[in-house]
């Protein structure tokens, strides 16, 4: 039974029961990344033992923040989740600043990132839906140009359709949610078990007698990370945090659930439950995938996947090219199914700024089915729009450009200030038991306080890595988020404005 929201959210149905909440949780985490990005992380640390502990660590910050959000979301059961969390904490202007850089890049982006990994992986089955086949050639501007190909079209044809579904309500966004979410948590289980007992063989990096040693592997720190170079005894500990962004990206989305806040049944006890059961799920499966990488793959073999497709490379070594086939169906189920949760929660973000003012409003409304359409609309339409541009480069003796995408710079830009926003998210359990004892907390974070201060700690070093090694990246990243400053308020005074005429009317 549905029951209506009676407070700010009076308009939204409390629809998502603890299964499909939890399915928000995994079907938003489980993406492509698990099936990519450990190359890149093995080829920066050099040695499986490594990659194992930069999975480990980056599942350890998200179960740790999972039980964090947890207590949040249990007191504050909003639309909005860590906009919420963080307008309560610290005051509306740092809580806008998430939802801006959310609804600018964050969420937007990684709809688009997303849409065209899924486009991607349907090309292999299709070879139409190509990035090279363009319906309208580059336009180039410099560093940046405008196209339209057959890939950029049918990951923007996703992005419609999906958004077009959970305008339909909730109980269509969260049938296709929950579809699509246990077949790819079962296609994921397949390829673990695939790998640990079909795909063990002597040759896998696992049973190398360099299993921590980067050095003998060929491993150089100026292959990997030389701005690290300057250390010393440190450098290698900095690599170990750059390798974890990788993991962490895989692992994100974990805290979606919570923008659905008010939309949850018994919010106080499904909303944590959600997210510890969700997050452990995943976080387990992942290091089992990569344990199923390193018993089945050589280290070389795992660092050079071709397009860093390494679960692809580990079903063509067992079963041959049908491999490929398997893999790209089951990338596609997955890509579409993250996607549906990103869409379908994401628009909760802006809805929630929207309610208080600080959007335009028609993205406050719902419609006749309960949910905020006007907000998954908007979010619809720039997430297709940050498929179009793209990024220009050119080679050493090549006079031919090569494209790349936007909303990958974007993400660039933006993982440090993602990495902030979660931190803050957490101190503010925190901030809040200090500040607001007298809360109604139905959950409280389990190990408390040692819980947050082991995420704001992993946290804090991912970050300062970042901000290390990539200091123009990370920079950019936090100029973007600023942008909301001004923006906010230019919409501080219009509700300013409104309130003052609401109260000198007759």
């Amino acid at each position: 039974m549905t029951e209506t929201v009676n407070d700010s959210d009076k308009k939204l149905v409390r629809g998502l029961t603890l299964l499909d909440a939890t399915m928000i949780v995994v079907g938003s985490m489980i993406g492509s990344g698990i099936f990519i990005v450990s190359a890149e992380s093995s080829r920066l640390l050099g040695a499986p033992g490594w990659l194992l502990v930069a999975w480990a660590l980056a599942g350890v910050m998200t179960i740790t923040g999972a039980l964090c959000f947890g207590e949040l979301a249990a007191a504050m059961p909003k639309a909005g989740g860590p906009y919420v969390f963080m307008s309560e904490a610290y005051g509306k202007p740092v809580g806008f600043l998430y939802g801006w850089s959310q609804f600018l890049i964050v969420q937007s982006g990684t709809i688009a990132a997303v849409a065209v990994a899924f486009a991607n992986f349907t090309g292999i089955l299709v070879p139409v839906i190509s990035g090279t086949n363009y319906l309208i050639e580059p336009i180039t501007f410099g560093s940046y140009a405008l196209s339209l190909s057959t890939q950029q079209l049918f990951a923007i044809a996703s992005i419609v359709l999906l958004t077009l579904i959970n305008t339909r309500g909730l109980e269509v966004g969260t049938w296709i949610q929950n579809t699509f979410t246990i077949t790819k948590t079962a296609a994921l289980l397949a390829l673990v078990i695939v790998g640990l007992v079909f795909g063990w063989n002597s040759g896998g990096a696992l049973f190398s007698a360099d299993l921590w040693d980067s050095a003998a592997n060929g491993w150089t720190l100026e292959k990997a990370q030389p701005a690290a170079a300057a250390l010393g005894s440190l450098a290698f500990v900095v690599v170990l945090g750059r390798a974890m962004t990788g993991p962490l990206f895989a692992q994100s989305a974990w805290d979606n659930v919570t923008f659905t806040g008010a939309e949850v049944e018994n919010p106080g006890r499904n909303l944590p439950r959600a997210l510890i059961i969700g997050c452990v799920i995943v976080v387990s499966l992942y290091f089992l995938a990569n344990v199923a990488y390193l018993v089945t793959l050589s280290l070389p073999a795992l660092q050079n996947a071709p397009n860093g497709r390494v679960a692809v490379a580990v079903m063509d070594q067992i079963i041959g090219a049908p491999g490929l086939i398997i893999m790209a169906v089951a990338l596609m189920i997955s890509t579409f199914g993250c996607n549906n949760g990103l869409i379908l929660s994401g628009s909760r973000v802006s809805y929630a700024m929207a309610k208080d003012g600080y959007l335009f409003a028609p993205l406050a409304r719902t419609n006749d089915k309960h949910v905020p359409a006007f907000a998954l609309l908007a979010q619809c339409v720039w997430a297709c729009f940050l498929i179009l541009p793209r990024t220009v480069t050119y080679t050493a003796g090549n006079p031919a450009p090569a494209f790349g995408n936007v909303y990958t710079q974007l993400l660039e830009y933006i993982v440090s200030v993602d990495l902030v926003s979660a931190a803050l998210s957490v101190l503010a359990v925190i901030v809040l038991r200090q500040r607001r004892p007298e809360m109604e907390r139905p959950y409280r974070t389990w190990g408390y306080p040692v819980t947050p201060i082991v995420f704001l700690t992993l946290s804090m070093f991912v970050t300062l890595t970042l901000l290390y090694l990539s200091p123009g990246t990370a920079g950019i990243g936090y100029l973007l988020a600023l942008t909301g400053i001004p923006v906010y308020f230019l919409w501080r005074r219009r509700v300013t404005r409104s309130e003052s005429s609401d109260s000198t009317a007759p």
